[in-house]
Parts: structure tokens; sequence; C-alpha cells
């Protein structure tokens, strides 16, 4: 079997510290963001799906013809961490990550991409 030249997809890891952390425990504006993210990296939404915590934090996902975007919420720690997956086509991150900044008030982002699908050696 031949591997694959080019990577399958792509993983986005996403660090958002130092958030408002009322941003991070609510769950419309968490729902509206993930939404609004995956709309500006050009992806094409299926569906979503989110959870608010008991006593704090939310996790969602958003399904996307092109995979999935994901965030789960610390709001004790001001911390939400955030996958953005995507297979056989390259989005824009940039504008989802800037969005995501925003809209959580971070004062710092750190980010990997890593391609999927493709041969270690």
């Amino acid at each position: 079997m031949t591997e694959p030249t080019a990577p399958l997809g792509w993983h986005h890891l996403v660090e958002l510290h130092g958030c408002d952390r009322a941003a991070l425990d609510d769950l419309p504006r968490i729902e509206a963001a993930l939404l609004a993210a995956a709309r500006a990296a050009g992806a094409t939404v299926l569906d979503a799906r989110f959870h608010k915590f008991a006593p704090q934090g939310v996790s969602g996902v958003v399904l996307i013809a092109e995979s999935h975007l994901s965030v789960h919420t610390w709001p004790e720690h001001g911390y939400a961490a955030v996958d953005l997956f995507t297979c056989g086509v390259s989005l824009d991150a940039e504008p989802a990550v800037a969005l995501l900044q925003a809209a959580l008030g971070a004062t710092s982002t750190s980010r990997q991409a890593i391609p999927r699908g493709r041969s270690a050696g």
C-alpha cells in the first residue's frame, strides 16, 4: 500500500488562556462563538451539540462537512481548549482562531497544526 504524500487532514489544537470566566461558562455565547468560528474558517456546518456542566464549564462540538470543531472550557482557570479538524480540504483556521480569541477575551493563545494521515517514516 502506498502512503499518501500529502496529509489527509489537519488537526489544529488551540489553547486560549486568560479568557473571560463568565464567557467560558455561558453556553449560548460559546455556541454562537463556535458556530461563527466554523463559518469564518469557511466550513460547512451540519450540526452542533453543547452541554453546560455543573457547577461550571461548557463542552461542545460542531459537526462540519470537513470534520469537526470542538471546545472544552474551564472557567475556573480562564482556559478553553479548541480543536479544529479538517479532512480533505484546507480551511482557513486563522479567522476562526481570531474570532474565538475575541469572543472569549483570551489574553494569550497558542496553536499547533498537526498533519493527519501522513506516514511517520
